[in-house]
């Protein structure tokens, strides 16, 4: 049986926040941590853990390089896999969530980029992320470098960096329970715009 994805989409976002809610009374060390799966054109895959940002009904924000691996797999081929583990939360609690992915707005990069720590946002500018470094003492010499140039001023947004939405066409959640007998439910839309809320076996 299908559904007009709406009504499911925002089911699973209020799944979403209450298991979000419980990991912090839970007191998961980081709840907004994050692996990021990517692929590159030839199907060569690679994951990484980031820290999701924000995220509504226009979906799941995380914030990078985009000339850094992961920017440049999501520009070339973009679809992502998000997985959050919260091992506090009940029995065990992951989220997985799966959808194609879109660079947002520079009005709403501008804004995150701007509460950043300071060290942070140098570290933007100073930082060719992935690319080889000969030594640390570079990194250093650069990052001193851009901390001159702005001193004293506010220290813009790169060009290059910005932020990545997956907007979800798959959510699954997956509820630990003794002896493997774990639960899970998926919220699965098609192309057509129809979701499915299904039960999966463990």
């Amino acid at each position: 049986m299908t559904t007009p994805c709406a009504a499911l989409l925002t089911e699973a976002l209020s799944t979403f926040s209450v298991l979000f809610d419980e990991a912090a009374a839970a007191g998961e060390p980081d709840r907004t941590a994050m692996t990021v799966a990517t692929a590159a054109l030839d199907g060569r895959p690679s994951a990484r853990i980031v820290l999701l940002k924000a995220w509504d009904e226009r979906g799941f924000v995380f914030y990078t390089h985009l000339d850094g691996r992961k920017g440049r797999e999501l520009q070339d081929n973009p679809q992502a896999a998000l997985l959050f583990h919260w091992p506090r939360v009940r029995h065990g609690v992951q989220v997985r969530i799966e959808g194609p992915v879109v660079i947002v707005g520079d009005d709403e990069a501008d804004a995150y980029f701007a509460s950043r720590p300071r060290g942070s946002q140098l570290g933007a500018w100073a930082s060719r992320q992935s690319e080889e470094l000969d030594d640390r003492a570079t990194f250093e010499q650069r990052l001193d470098e851009v901390a001159r140039e702005f001193e004293g001023r506010d220290v813009p947004r790169p060009p290059r960096w910005s932020g990545l939405r997956v907007r979800p066409d798959r959510m699954e959640f997956w509820y630990g329970a003794d002896y493997r007998l774990h639960e899970r439910w998926l919220y699965e839309c098609d192309a057509a715009g129809n979701c499915r809320k299904r039960m999966l076996y463990p």
